[in-house]
This record gives C-alpha cells, sequence and structure tokens, in this order.
C-alpha cells in the first residue's frame, strides 16, 4: 500500500499535535455489547526508538541519519519487513508482519502524546494521566473509560498485570489485579482452611474468591511442563517458539482473563528496556533481541487468546521516541515522536497511518527529533469509542480533559 496522502490522513479526523489478585500492570475492559471487545494496553517504558522499529527506508535521509544501523529495504541484505513500499517492519517483528499480511495490523507513526519534554518520568506520566501536564491528575484514562462504557459492572471491568497497578488504570472504576506467585502452591486441605478461616469477613471472603478465580484461569491457559534432563519442569520459555521470561507468564495470564465470558474485557502489562542510548544495533543487537522478545509474547498471546482473539484489539504505546541520528555511543539519546502498535481480530489492518514530515535537517523536531504529526490520544479516542463503545462527550471531557481539538481516528476497527 502506497504511503498515506496528507488529505487522507485528515480525514480520519487527525490533528497535527506540536499467582495472587494484587496491584499489577496488565488492564483489560469491557465493550458491554453482545461480542464483548477485548482490549490490551502495552506500555513500552523507557521510550522505544520508534525509527528502529519501523524503519522508514524510504525516506533518503534515514540511511544519512542511521548509518550503519539502517535497516535497507525488504529483500535486501539487513533489510526490514516489508509494510507499504516506505516504510517496513524491524526484522526480529516476525510475527507482527504476518499480522500486517494478515489485515490486523495498523501502524502509526509520527506519532506522540501532547509531552514535547525528554523526562521519562513525566512522560510516562502524561502518557497516562490522560492530560497535557505531568502530574495534573492521580488518575488515568483507561480508568477513567472503564467508568464510562456502557454495561460496565461495579467490579473487575479490567484488570492489571504485573508487580503494580499503573497510573493509567487508577481511578474511579474498581479494577482486578494480578501478579505472578513467588510461593509455592497450597493444597486443597489448607486452601480450604483459609476459606472457612475468612468466610465470616465481607471483604476478605471476596477478595480470597477472587484470588482462587484468577489462580484458576492461569492455571487452565499454562501449558505443560516437562521435566528435564534433571528432573526440574522446563520452563516455557526455554522450549521452542516460546517467548522469553519476561513475557511468558504475564501474557498466558492475560489470555486466561480474557477468554473467560464473564472475566475483564480490558487489560494492561508494561515491559521495560526501551532506554537504547548506547549499543543500539540494527537489524540485529541489543534492540533487535529486545523487539523479538516482545513478539513472541504477542504471538504467544494470541495462541493463547485462540477465538477471543477475533474480538481482541491489542495496543502498544511508549512514553516517547528517540534521536532521529546515531550518538557518540553507537546508540540514540531522548527524542520526540516515535510509533505505535495496533494489532488484533477486531483492528481494521493491513495499513501505515502516518502524516510523513520527513527526516531533513529542516524537518526535524528541534533539529534532532522526528517531528510529531499525530496526538496519540487521536488513537486512543478512536479505539475506545469504536472498540468499546464510549462516548464522544465523556471522551472530550472525563477520559481525557479538555480535549476536543484531539479528533479520534475512525475506521480503525472491523465493522
Amino acid at each position: 500500500m502506497a504511503r498515506m496522502q496528507r488529505r487522507e490522513f485528515l480525514r480520519l479526523g487527525a490533528l497535527t499535535a506540536g499467582g495472587a489478585l494484587i496491584t499489577s500492570r496488565l488492564t483489560f475492559a469491557s465493550a458491554g455489547a453482545a461480542r464483548r471487545g477485548r482490549f490490551v494496553l502495552v506500555i513500552l517504558r523507557g521510550a522505544l526508538d520508534g525509527l528502529a522499529a519501523v524503519p522508514p527506508y524510504g525516506d533518503r535521509d534515514y540511511g544519512r541519519l542511521r548509518g550503519e544501523f539502517a535497516l535497507r529495504a525488504p529483500g535486501e541484505p539487513k533489510g526490514a519487513l516489508p509494510l507499504d513500499g516506505f516504510f517496513g517492519l524491524h526484522s526480529a517483528l516476525g510475527f507482527l508482519g504476518e499480522c500486517y499480511g494478515a489485515r490486523e495490523l495498523i501502524v502509526f507513526h509520527a506519532v506522540a502524546s501532547p509531552y514535547r519534554e525528554r523526562s521519562h518520568f513525566d512522560g510516562q506520566d502524561v502518557l497516562e494521566n490522560g492530560t497535557t501536564l505531568a502530574h495534573a491528575s492521580q488518575s488515568g484514562w483507561l480508568n477513567r473509560a472503564l467508568a464510562q462504557m456502557p454495561g460496565a459492572r461495579a467490579r473487575e471491568a479490567g484488570v492489571a498485570l504485573g508487580q503494580n497497578v499503573p497510573l493509567v488504570m487508577r481511578g474511579p472504576a474498581e479494577v482486578a489485579s494480578w501478579s505472578p506467585s513467588r510461593l509455592a502452591g497450597l493444597d486443597d486441605d489448607t486452601l480450604a482452611r483459609i476459606t472457612d478461616l475468612y468466610a465470616r469477613d465481607p471483604l476478605l471472603s471476596v477478595r480470597l474468591a477472587d484470588a482462587l478465580m484468577a489462580d484458576s484461569m492461569v492455571a487452565a491457559s499454562a501449558p505443560a511442563m516437562a521435566p528435564d534432563a534433571a528432573g526440574m519442569a522446563a520452563p516455557a520459555e526455554a522450549q521452542p517458539n516460546r517467548p522469553p521470561a519476561q513475557y511468558a507468564e504475564i501474557v498466558r495470564a492475560a489470555a486466561g482473563f480474557l477468554r473467560q465470558e464473564n472475566g475483564p474485557q480490558v487489560a494492561v502489562f508494561d515491559t521495560t528496556g526501551w532506554d537504547t542510548h548506547a549499543n543500539e544495533g540494527g537489524a540485529e543487537g541489543q534492540l533487535a533481541g529486545r523487539l523479538g522478545a516482545l513478539d513472541k509474547g504477542l504471538a504467544t498471546l494470541k495462541e493463547q487468546l485462540g477465538p477471543t482473539w477475533r474480538d481482541t484489539a491489542v495496543l502498544l504505546v511508549t512514553e516517547f521516541g528517540r534521536t532521529a541520528a546515531i550518538n557518540g555511543t553507537r546508540g540514540t539519546d531522548h527524542g520526540t515522536a516515535t510509533m505505535a502498535l495496533l494489532l488484533g481480530g477486531a483492528v481494521a489492518g493491513g495499513r501505515v497511518i502516518a502524516d510523513w514530515p520527513g527526516l531533513s535537517g529542516r524537518a526535524l523536531y528541534q533539529g534532532r527529533d522526528l517531528m510529531p504529526t499525530l496526538d496519540l490520544r487521536c488513537v486512543l479516542k478512536g479505539v475506545l469509542q469504536e472498540h468499546l463503545g464510549v462516548a464522544a462527550r465523556p471522551l472530550d471531557a472525563a477520559v481525557f480533559p479538555d480535549s476536543e481539538r484531539a479528533r479520534p481516528l475512525r475506521g480503525l476497527m472491523r465493522a
């Protein structure tokens, strides 16, 4: 597909922008429709290099800026995976390439939140609080969206997976949370005694029941583990085509929750390690390894979701991008615009959406970064409205306060 022209881009509505149930990092939400839409938000903490993950090999200035780390055109040595003839995917993202070919992936480029500085802490706060300023809200946009969804239940419309509930999931809507258990499993007799002990406590009895249900969901989704030569169970991530440890358990837990007919419909988890100041690499190297691990994790999520994948949208976002040029330590420094990815069976994919500003010296933001031309809130609003049924007025006022100018992108989801 050819690169999207500016007129078509503007028609989309985008505006240029200048285990135990405990606190966790994964969030799920409900659409309230006959076929419930599932939504997974993945936060890539550390500022992923969008020019590496989705290289614009068709831009003549890209190779000049990236030098030996530039990915070449598809089909060439160290070439990118094909997208639309101008942009490609990093060669480590094979599963995402398959999703694009199956029309289950939309790539957004030159995208950014309203934040324009380069602090990880503040950038992530703006990414999650849904306002234009760091520390302007103690709640997150996704939690506020859960409260606005039609037919959303008072409890468990969303679930957070990880060690902490992220800001994006904190707020007025009650959410569940799950964290990988580091303790040995309890036998049935011990569990029965604990259940009886707290049966008369109205709060703890409900929490215990939720925890047992969560563990049963995860156990049902986890594959059997074969013993190794020493008699120990071989971890799934060591088996062929399995994701590495940082993704294996969390994506299986996510799928276990989302597959339930009356379970959560929205999930959030985060990943770290995207701050590539030194020795970033190109088609191979540090970043390539991390992208490959992420790709395998997403493939496992689809596998574990099974038929639920057709109703699922997964959005990958990061706080900001990285500099257009390689630095003196063979890495990239904190930048501005980057890319975002929307994939899933519910996505009307096979497209790149980008009002591409170019990478010439005059086109770069502050002479060093990819210029932002798409407000990330336009993407978020489009998904929340079309996939989860959140109305336009609360999106503009409550979910993303004072955001009327950030118009939702249309047509992101299948009819």
